[in-house]
């Protein structure tokens, strides 16, 4: 069972899981899957709208995992009080309705795999390197990240193996983060943003799906795990990697100062960043195919 999953990552996913034979079911609060989705083997799908039980309490019983994804963007918005309240319920709220349905429908799936996100350090503005054992961050998003991890992590006490994704900013063909940050520099006013200093935390989609789908298998992955390429880059650095993929210049810098004043309190995580290390996946023997910004680049814009 997938939540979120005709988004961005879900999509990429949902997928992979039809490709490998697994029957998946997404659970969507729009009309359907769309034409994408549903003409892939074994994938249906089940209304739901992120906060009641329902009839897809029925489609949980008897299956073998579930993947959480749903959650509003919470990255590249202007921060008002309304915002905020809808970026932190959709994480929250959502995964209390799976831990209500796991604790009492008979046959639950046995692993609980849910997105959460690096923002879970804080921004930063240092390079230290932030593994799955660096304390959490003060700010809003780090915050959203400690409260949806703690609400997914209540399934534990009903014998699920709960895995804490904390994403980077996912790069990859057809939507996501690349598709905002390549907008300026097609117009040929791409830059850096803010002091450029800042360190920018990214993983290829490919390694993100490839990532949850380790999540999944492997028994010995458990509570937080850094989905985020080994080889995090500062903005002054994906700038310049951004012009030489789009063979555009990246000259035209966007200051602090504009950045809020266009986002507010919401230009906090682009001017801040984390330098998340993947450490319990490189334990694990993870192999990244694109651990490069280069190579991620050269795929996802090729």
């Amino acid at each position: 069972m997938v939540t979120g999953g005709t988004g961005f990552v879900g999509r990429a996913l949902v997928r992979r899981l039809s490709e490998r034979g697994a029957s998946v079911v997404v659970l969507s609060r729009g009309s359907g899957l769309g034409s994408e989705l549903s003409a892939l083997p074994g994938v249906s799908s089940e209304p739901w709208d992120g906060v009641s039980d329902g009839e897809w309490w029925r489609a949980l019983s008897g299956a073998t995992a579930v993947v959480h994804l749903a959650g509003q963007q919470a990255v590249g918005k202007r921060y008002t009080a309304r915002v905020k309240k809808g970026i932190l319920e959709s994480r929250v709220k959502s995964a209390e309705a799976l831990v209500r349905a796991l604790a009492q429908v008979e046959n639950a799936p046995r692993v609980l795999v849910s997105a959460s996100g690096v923002g879970y350090y804080g921004g930063r503005y240092d390079d230290a390197p932030c593994d799955e054992d660096t304390p959490a961050g003060d700010d809003f998003l780090a915050t959203v990240c400690v409260e949806w991890e703690a609400r997914v992590r209540a399934a534990e006490p009903y014998g699920v193996r709960v895995v804490c994704a904390r994403l980077g900013a996912v790069l990859g063909r057809g939507g996501g983060a690349l598709s905002t940050m390549s907008l300026p520099f097609n117009l040929f006013v791409g830059g850096t943003l803010g002091r450029g200093s800042q360190v920018f935390a990214w993983v290829h989609l490919d390694d993100a799906v490839g990532a949850f789908e380790r999540c999944l298998d492997d028994v010995s992955l458990s509570g937080p795990v850094n989905v985020a390429a080994p080889n995090a880059v500062n903005h002054r650095e994906l700038a310049r990697a951004l012009g030489r993929a789009l063979h555009r210049p990246s000259f035209m810098p966007v200051p602090s100062f504009a950045l809020r004043a266009l986002f507010g309190e919401g230009a906090f995580p682009i001017l801040t960043g984390q330098r998340a290390v993947p450490a319990k996946l490189e334990r694990a023997s993870f192999r990244f195919r694109f651990p490069t910004i280069e190579s991620a680049l050269a795929e996802a814009l090729g």
